[in-house]
């Protein structure tokens, strides 16, 4: 029997799944990781969603990373309101297009240039051509459980050897599409320097996630940025950052400022948008002066550098100073040691790996030895995570509905919001830390 307080998500539920694949469009919504009915949400105010029956949720998903000022912030809301009352979309340049690739040259280490797109996936997949194109290589290697939009050459799994061709992941992508793709473990320098001793001249770009946030937050080892710095350098090959999730929101300068890794390439996504269909990706003068139209290499797009969505991301990325950052930092720190607190005091065994203000929660006898790579996150407990997910949904607490997936707080989450989302995880850790999983 459906639960009464959802019956109005659950009518637009099944109302969706005769008209959309799955009820939703993009896979992870659907719920499938921990059951249940997706939440259809009315409307997002500061730090909470409001479902269409009314129930209200204190927010850790903030739309995947992007509203790191929360939800319907004024400032955002109005500049994206002017923009619409002077139109929605040209097809030809504007000058706050010009203000955004400023900005995220000024902050981005390496980023002379900028090309604005419409996702993330356009951006990978862009940066992706213009590093075969300026290269005149073929071979792409990325990592285990990095994700870097549904593209054919980058939605691929691992083989069955150390550093292996990627085999197509999703019918549809064929072999031919991945053939060039070699997927290596993330944190594992001997599988890297395998690839690039089969073919050292063949690489065009080693493509990672700086900090992964797509199969939960596992960190690199320290000093493993620097050695994929290294080896692509000596080798000729490009890195790329790929910091839709990361990008402005560990840092000003994303993971590259944290780091003092400057890649080749970086993708950018959600943050540059203010919450709104925006991403870019960008480089050295160099490099990117070989798009199309001062180069060879082509690619476009209609709506790109789109004015409401350039107008939302510039709104919000002169809002984010270093007090943005610290005050970022310190509802993590809040939120973080609660939920370890919680865990601990009813003998939950999880760790909490975190890259500043962004965070996972791995379940596994481990404890609070975090996963280092994607086949140590796929061994975690996510029947655990998804009873923790619907135990804390039930008292009003947004998480990501996969254990694979971050979380993120933004600055409009109070000391009440975070504490009572603590005060809900001792609860809910005391019902998951017992019984059968």
């Amino acid at each position: 029997m459906a639960d009464p307080a959802t019956g109005t998500s659950d009518r637009l539920f099944d109302r969706a799944r005769a008209v959309i694949p799955g009820g939703v469009n993009s896979p992870v919504r659907a719920f499938r990781s921990v059951g249940g009915t997706p939440r259809f949400i009315a409307a997002g105010s500061g730090a909470h969603l409001t479902d269409v029956d009314g129930r209200r949720y204190v927010d850790y998903v903030c739309s995947w990373g992007p509203l790191i000022l929360g939800h319907a912030h004024p400032q955002v809301v109005a500049a994206a309101k002017a923009a619409v009352d002077r139109g929605s979309s040209y097809g030809a340049p504007t000058q706050a297009e010009v203000e955004l690739a400023e900005g995220i040259a000024d902050r981005y280490p390496g980023a002379e240039m900028v090309r604005c797109v419409s996702s993330g996936t356009e951006a990978g997949m862009s940066a992706i051509r213009l590093a075969r194109g300026a290269t005149g290589r073929t071979k792409i290697v990325k990592f285990a459980g990095h994700y870097h939009g549904h593209s054919d050459a980058l939605l691929v799994e691992a083989g069955s050897g150390v550093a292996t061709f990627g085999l197509p992941d999703s019918p549809g992508v064929t072999a031919r599409a991945t053939a060039d793709t070699v997927v290596a473990p993330w944190n594992d320098r001997a599988a890297v320097e395998t690839v690039f001793a089969e073919w050292p001249d063949d690489v065009a770009l080693v493509a990672c996630e700086p900090v992964p946030a797509n199969m939960g937050v596992i960190p690199p080892e320290p000093g493993y940025l620097e050695f994929l710095r290294e080896i692509t350098s000596r080798h000729g090959a490009m890195l790329l950052f790929d910091e839709v999730l990361t990008g402005f929101r560990v840092a000003r300068g994303g993971v590259a400022e944290l780091s003092g890794v400057t890649p080749d390439l970086a993708a950018f996504g959600k943050v540059v948008g203010g919450g709104y269909p925006l991403a870019a990706f960008a480089g050295p003068a160099a490099i990117m002066r070989q798009l199309a139209p001062e180069g060879p290499i082509y690619q476009a797009g209609t709506l790109s550098g789109n004015p409401v969505a350039v107008a939302a991301g510039l709104a919000q990325l002169r809002l984010l100073d270093d007090e943005a950052y610290k005050g970022l930092d310190a509802r993590a720190d809040r939120l973080i040691a609660g939920l370890t607190e919680a865990f601990a005091a009813h003998g939950v065994p999880a760790a909490i790996p975190r890259v500043r203000s962004l965070f996972s929660v791995f379940f596994s006898e481990r404890g609070q030895d975090a996963p280092r790579d994607f086949d140590e996150a796929r061994a975690c407990d996510h029947q655990r995570y998804a009873r923790f997910f619907n135990g804390m949904l039930a008292r009003g607490h947004y998480l990501p509905p996969s254990g694979y997936e971050a979380m993120f707080v933004s600055l409009a989450h109070t000391d009440d919001d975070l504490d009572a989302t603590i005060a809900a995880a001792h609860e809910v850790a005391a019902e998951v830390g017992t019984g059968p999983v």
